[in-house]
C-alpha cells in the first residue's frame, strides 16, 4: 500500500513537528504524553507533535505501513523513561515494545524489549504531546502507554488504548473501542454500530451512548451511566457495582457483577435480561406494561416484585412464573443480596 510523503515542520525552540498521514486506516503509538483527537478536514490525518522534557530532542518519529495502516510511532532511545506528570512516587508502568515501535500481543510476553516509565529517577526524561486531526470516515487506532487520551467531536471509527491513564470521549460518531489497563473511561454522547469499553482497573462512566451492540467490562471498578440505547447490551464487572438509568434495549441484556450492587432502569422491556450477581442486591426498574417469564434465585436474600406474578414456584429464595403476557424473559441469580423487580 502506498502512502503520501510525510510533511515535517520543525521549530527548534518549541520542538514541534507536523506529520501528514494518508490512507483510510492510520495508527499512532506514543509511550508517554497527552493525546487529543479532534475533527480534521480534507483527506489526510494531521498529527501535531510537541516534545517535552530535558531529553526531548532525543525522540524520533517513524512513519510507515504496519499491517495495512499508515502508522506513526514516537521512538524513545532508552528503556527507562521519566515522565514527571506521573508523580514523583509513582509506580513503574511498562510493557514490551516491538522492534517497530508498536506493542501488543504479536510477539507474546517474550517478544521485543521491556520499557519502563516512572515519574522520577534516572533515565531519559522525555515525552510527546500529540494533537491528532481526523477527517470523517477514517479508521484510527491511537495507543499510549502512559498518559491521558481525549477524543472530541470525531466522526470516525476509533480504537483507543491506554496502558495507564484516563480516556475520555465526547460527541463521537462511528465504531468506538476503548481499552485501558488502569485509569477511568468516560464516554459521553457516542453513536456507532459497535461500541466496546474495557478497563482492567478503574471505573467506567457512559452517558448518551447508542449503538447496535454495546459491551462494557471492568475488572475492578464500577459502571455508571444513563441514556443508553442498544439492540444488545452486555455489562460485566469483576468487583464494583453496576448502576445505569434510562436504558432502551430491544434485544438481549446481560449483566454480570462479581461483587457489587446492580441497579438498572429500563425505558422499555428488552427481549431478555440475564443477571448474575455474586454478592450484592439486584434492582430492575421496568415499565408497568412488562410481560415476561421470570426465574429468580438468590443464595441469601429475599425476592420482591411490584408486578403481579403468576407463579410456578415461589419460595423465599426462588421465584419462577409469568408477568403479563410473558413475551420477554428475565433470569436473575444472586449469590447474596435481595432481588427487586420495580415498576418504573
Amino acid at each position: 500500500m502506498a502512502f503520501a510523503a510525510v510533511t515535517v515542520t520543525d521549530t527548534a525552540h518549541a520542538q514541534t513537528e507536523r506529520k501528514t498521514l494518508s490512507g483510510l486506516s492510520i495508527a499512532v503509538y506514543n509511550i508517554a504524553g497527552k493525546i487529543s483527537i479532534e475533527p480534521g478536514t480534507g483527506s489526510d490525518v494531521i498529527v501535531e507533535i510537541t516534545r517535552g522534557g530535558r531529553d526531548a530532542a532525543k525522540l524520533s518519529v517513524s512513519v510507515g505501513d504496519i499491517k495495512g495502516a499508515n502508522a506513526l510511532r514516537i521512538v524513545y532511545p532508552d528503556d527507562d523513561i521519566i515522565y514527571p506528570a506521573m508523580g514523583r512516587w509513582s509506580q513503574n508502568s511498562g510493557t514490551r515494545i516491538n522492534g517497530d515501535g508498536t506493542w501488543g500481543d504479536d510477539h507474546g510476553i517474550f517478544g521485543g524489549h521491556r520499557v519502563r516509565v516512572r515519574g522520577s529517577g534516572s533515565g531519559t526524561e522525555a515525552w510527546a504531546d500529540l494533537r491528532i486531526l481526523v477527517p470523517a470516515g477514517k479508521r484510527a487506532s491511537v495507543n499510549i502507554l502512559v498518559g491521558e487520551l481525549l477524543a472530541n467531536r470525531v466522526n470516525a471509527d476509533l480504537h483507543l488504548e491506554s496502558g495507564s491513564g484516563g480516556i475520555r470521549t465526547t460527541d463521537t460518531k462511528g465504531g468506538l473501542h476503548i481499552s485501558s489497563g488502569s485509569g477511568g473511561i468516560d464516554v459521553r454522547n457516542a453513536s456507532g454500530n459497535d461500541i466496546g469499553l474495557e478497563v482492567g482497573s478503574g471505573g467506567i462512566s457512559v452517558n448518551g451512548v447508542s449503538g447496535r451492540n454495546l459491551k462494557i467490562e471492568s475488572g475492578s471498578g464500577g459502571v455508571t451511566g444513563s441514556k443508553l440505547s442498544a439492540d444488545n447490551l452486555n455489562i460485566k464487572t469483576g468487583s464494583g457495582g453496576i448502576r445505569v438509568d434510562d436504558i432502551s434495549a430491544s434485544g438481549q441484556v446481560r449483566l454480570d457483577a462479581g461483587s457489587g450492587t446492580v441497579r438498572m432502569g429500563f425505558l422499555k422491556s428488552p427481549r431478555s435480561i440475564d443477571v448474575d450477581a455474586g454478592s450484592g442486591g439486584v434492582t430492575l426498574a421496568l415499565p408497568a406494561s412488562l410481560g415476561a417469564e421470570v426465574d429468580i434465585e438468590t443464595g441469601s436474600g429475599g425476592i420482591d416484585s411490584d408486578f403481579a406474578v403468576t407463579s410456578n414456584k415461589f419460595e423465599r429464595h426462588h421465584l419462577s412464573g409469568r408477568i403479563g403476557d410473558g413475551s420477554s424473559r428475565i433470569h436473575v441469580e444472586s449469590g447474596s443480596g435481595s432481588v427487586h423487580l420495580k415498576k418504573s
